[in-house]
């Protein structure tokens, strides 16, 4: 039997068209394997291979177009190509397909939250009866049909009723997402010409037809000839589809049954409160365990010690269980509950503490039933590869009194073998071990119940990954093969962190990850799968390259790009200068700044700090070429804090950093060079020189090679999942992010204030492309009302240029002007338009808090001074307040969302 495969694809020089199959002859998915197609003038690939096969059999196949010029395959979308051969009827097979291209509309539309919860509606179910003998076999998908609406076909045959809407061939739904027909064309004498449309089964009525060129179909006259004819998706616009959601934090939820945090309980009033004022999605931070030192620094969200297990400050304590009433925890309970429900911010120990406290109670009290519990065994056997590690870290943290896994003595590195004795059950500490089975168990049902509970309220949940792990986290502990330890990631400086960011986490060893087949991240997309329909990649730059700071620098103006390609040292010579080593590379001395940055103690930092090198040239010694042995001698109290400011400042007084390893011919500029007191000392034709060369290296050389890096990981991780995802793309954009996303479907973030673009000062929410979010702020900014008092100047340019206002601004940001802002991004052009519930809040002068700068989430230079925010009003008065409720649904029903 002959298999034929035909597909149209424009491609350019260096590209070819692959079909790969699980059958040895398409190379059973080894893409080097892959049958290679042939190019038929204008844009058409084919090829044919002989299966020699008695019995019937099947096979699932996709096409793939390989690039020469940068080795990488792309795989087109899907996975539900198939062929049903019958060797006894059919001698040829002709494959007739479209390229599903990941970054098609349609594609979004068949992920978790509209397949699973949003387009939830009933379809024509009706299955047509099949032809018991067919020569032509026609799929199409149309995932936006409404209610009872069906696909249909007409064609300029009798069969298809000579295009008369009055006679089409309504298709059937099969199996997965294909709409299908079996006829019989075998009377036919010429080629078919053909469409689809929607037709309405109940009411008889033809509705309406694709856009577009007609599909045609060949006729073949050989009785044993099979034509199927693959057309993709029906054609028709499909960017109406319009929703809205809030966005807040579960830890900022506040009801009156909360325990000074919200919880996994409570996300069941915000979503009554959704589907009340007409929201479709909720978009929470993420919820992954972060105690690591049991001190305030365990607040952070994006520095979690697990990439799996969820955090203990979510666990709804009555929901796991209640202690007896003589219990003294029990016995506190309720005044516990209402002086910590009383506090305005989240007093984060108190509220952990007493919940682990509780938790381990319990499960000392039902211990014995718990492990015993089928539910719990299916659980531990599901999620064992990340539990019991995760356990045994939890035990060794509090047992040494560190989560610096490399003080653990013999369990610094980790075995797996060592850990399953650690852990077992005939160990003196095993209810230690076990009781972390038992929050995480638990907390897996309330936030699988939260998520349920959403969707038969017809709600999204959306969650969010954050770019990292914790340094000392388990999963650096038991796989540091897949980090960069001696790295640490951050983003360069920005409007929101003059000086860059240091985040302190790992970078990824992506080569050593890739190796792996992505196996570590396609475990965290399918455990966030278990409770999430969609979810946001926290700095999605970061798969494309990284803002990479050595662990021995302490400021984020200490790092680089990675990849990256570098400045090599002649390209210094081409631009006419000579390679001044000690000049550029080194920190930049004179007595002059020394002043400038110590004033009176100038004495002391050349007494302790600098040596004379080349007999005149002041230099920082080499202890303090390093910001984190200065941070160790502040926190000692061995420098004054100015001093320390001082010596952060010079040591990044420097032009450009050595490429590790490069033996002196390869150099990253320092980001802002421009701005510092070693550039402004440069004759002023040294400084165009190296500014051409910054320019180059930061804007224009590397997009290529950012591409390809990013297109490297991104398509296996998408193929990972069905949750549709949203990309986190702020920061220093370049249009191969952009592209990249575009190419996969991947939903960018539009930020009003925070434009893409340098030549703009704010993005108009009218101007967002279909496939994105569009937002007037996140969790790391100001939320309306407080940036509008932050700058007087922005604040008059926004009044007049984007909201169209005359005159003066007034001084305070009135609810008015908020209502105009959330009708400016309600009527954007973009799929979803996603905000903060303070913004949403803000529109009502009665539920507004009077404070808007109380309302902030973040803060990326005060971090660990930030996540604390708490609603300032409970759940289930907000629910009842009525005059507020549906003035905000009416305007989002307004507007179509």
């Amino acid at each position: 039997m002959k298999i034929h495969f035909k597909i149209s694809y424009y491609t350019h020089w260096g590209q070819r068209l692959l079909v790969s199959a699980n059958i040895p002859e398409l190379g059973n998915g080894d893409l080097d394997k892959a049958l290679a197609l042939n190019f038929q003038y204008p844009e058409d690939w084919l090829a044919e291979i002989e299966i020699n096969k008695p019995e019937n059999f099947q096979f699932t196949y996709k096409y793939v177009l390989y690039d020469e010029n940068s080795n990488q395959f792309v795989e087109e979308w899907g996975n539900d190509r198939t062929v049903d051969a019958n060797p006894a009827e059919t001698d040829h097979c002709f494959c007739i397909d479209s390229w599903n291209s990941p970054g098609s509309v349609e594609n979004v539309f068949l992920t978790a939250p509209f397949h699973e919860v949003l387009l939830q509606h009933n379809h024509f179910t009706a299955k047509s009866q099949p032809t018991k003998k067919h020569t032509h076999l026609f799929k199409v998908k149309m995932p936006m049909l409404k209610q009872n609406e069906a696909v249909c076909l007409i064609g300029d045959c009798d069969i298809l009723g000579n295009w008369s809407t009055t006679k089409p061939v309504v298709l059937s739904q099969t199996d997965g997402d294909w709409w299908t027909a079996e006829l019989d064309l075998s009377k036919v004498k010429n080629e078919v010409h053909y469409k689809y449309g929607v037709f309405d089964p109940e009411d008889n009525q033809f509705r309406y037809l694709e856009s577009g060129f007609d599909h045609i179909a060949p006729i073949y006259n050989s009785p044993k000839t099979l034509v199927q004819l693959s057309d993709g998706f029906v054609r028709i616009s499909n960017n109406a589809w319009k929703g809205a959601g809030v966005g807040l934090p579960v830890f900022s939820i506040r009801t009156k049954k909360s325990f000074g945090v919200g919880d996994f309980g409570d996300l069941k009033l915000l979503v009554d409160w959704a589907e009340r004022v007409g929201l479709k999605l909720i978009q929470v931070l993420p919820l992954n365990d972060t105690i690591g030192t049991h001190t305030d620094a365990d607040v952070l969200p994006y520095a979690a010690i697990s990439a799996f297990a969820l955090n203990p400050l979510f666990l709804n304590l009555p929901a796991t269980g209640k202690l007896p009433g003589t219990h003294p925890l029990q016995v506190e309970y309720k005044a516990k509950q209402a002086e910590l429900n009383a506090e305005e911010l989240i007093s984060f120990l108190n509220v952990i503490n007493y919940k682990l406290q509780y938790a381990k109670e319990l499960y000392l009290l039902t211990k014995t039933k718990f492990l015993a519990d089928k539910k719990f065994k299916a659980f531990f056997a599901e999620n064992e590869y990340w539990l019991v590690p995760y356990a045994a870290y939890c035990v060794l943290r509090d047992q040494s009194g560190t989560s610096d896994y490399r003080l653990w003595q013999d369990f610094a590195t980790y075995d797996a073998q060592k850990i399953a004795g650690f852990s077992s059950p005939d160990q003196p500490h095993f209810d230690d071990i076990a009781v972390n089975y038992f929050i995480q168990y638990h907390l897996h049902l309330q936030l699988s119940e939260a998520a349920h509970y959403a969707h038969t309220h017809g709600i999204v949940l959306k969650g969010d990954i954050p770019i990292g792990v914790n340094r000392n986290s388990v999963d650096t502990w038991v796989s540091p093969e897949l980090f960069h330890m001696h790295m640490q990631a951050g983003a360069p400086p920005d409007m929101f962190a003059v000086k860059g960011q240091n985040w302190e986490l790992p970078t990824y060893n992506w080569k050593e990850i890739e190796h792996t087949g992505f196996d570590w991240w396609k475990k965290r997309f399918s455990q966030m799968s278990n409770y999430f329909d969609t979810f946001r990649i926290d700095h999605i730059l970061g798969f494309f390259r990284i803002w990479q700071i050595p662990i021995s620098q302490v400021e984020g103006i200490m790092g680089f790009l990675n990849p990256s390609v570098p400045i090599h040292v002649n390209e210094f010579a081409e631009k006419g200068l000579w390679f001044d080593y000690n000049r550029y590379c080194k920190p930049y001395v004179t007595d002059a700044i020394l002043w400038d940055f110590f004033g009176e103690d100038v004495p002391w930092v050349k007494a302790n700090c600098l040596q004379i090198e080349d007999g005149w040239v002041l230099r920082l010694k080499e202890e303090f070429l390093s910001q984190a042995y200065i941070e160790k001698l502040f926190v000692e109290g061995e420098i004054s804090e100015r001093i320390k400011w001082g010596l952060f400042d010079l040591i990044s007084n420097v032009l450009f950093f050595e490429v590790e390893g490069s033996n002196g011919t390869q150099y990253y500029p320092r980001f802002g060079m421009e701005t510092l007191r070693t550039f402004a000392d440069l004759d002023n034709y040294t400084k165009d020189r190296l500014w051409e060369l910054y320019v180059d290296y930061f804007y224009r050389r590397q997009d290529a090679n950012w591409y390809r890096s990013g297109m490297e990981k991104l398509p296996a991780l998408k193929r990972a999942t069905n949750m549709m995802i949203c990309g986190e793309d702020l920061g220093m954009m370049t249009p191969c992010v952009t592209s990249a996303m575009n190419e996969l479907g991947i939903l960018s973030l539009e930020v009003q204030r925070a434009p893409k673009s340098n030549k703009i000062e704010f993005f108009h929410p009218n101007n967002a492309p279909y496939l994105s979010v569009v937002t007037p702020s996140t969790h790391d900014m100001s939320t309306i009302r407080g940036w509008w008092e932050e700058d007087r100047g922005v604040t008059q340019r926004f009044f007049n240029s984007q909201l169209g206002h005359w005159g003066e601004a007034p001084y305070f940001c009135e609810s008015w002007i908020c209502r105009d802002i959330i009708l400016q991004h309600l009527y954007s052009p973009a799929m979803w338009s996603i905000f903060q519930m303070q913004d949403l809040l803000s529109i009502s002068d009665s539920v507004r808090r009077t404070n808007p700068h109380d309302e902030r989430i973040n803060v990326p230079s005060n971090s660990m001074h930030s996540w604390r925010y708490r609603l300032h009003l409970n759940m289930e008065d907000l629910l009842q307040n009525d005059d507020f409720n549906n003035e905000l649904r009416n305007y989002i029903a307004q507007s179509g969302r």
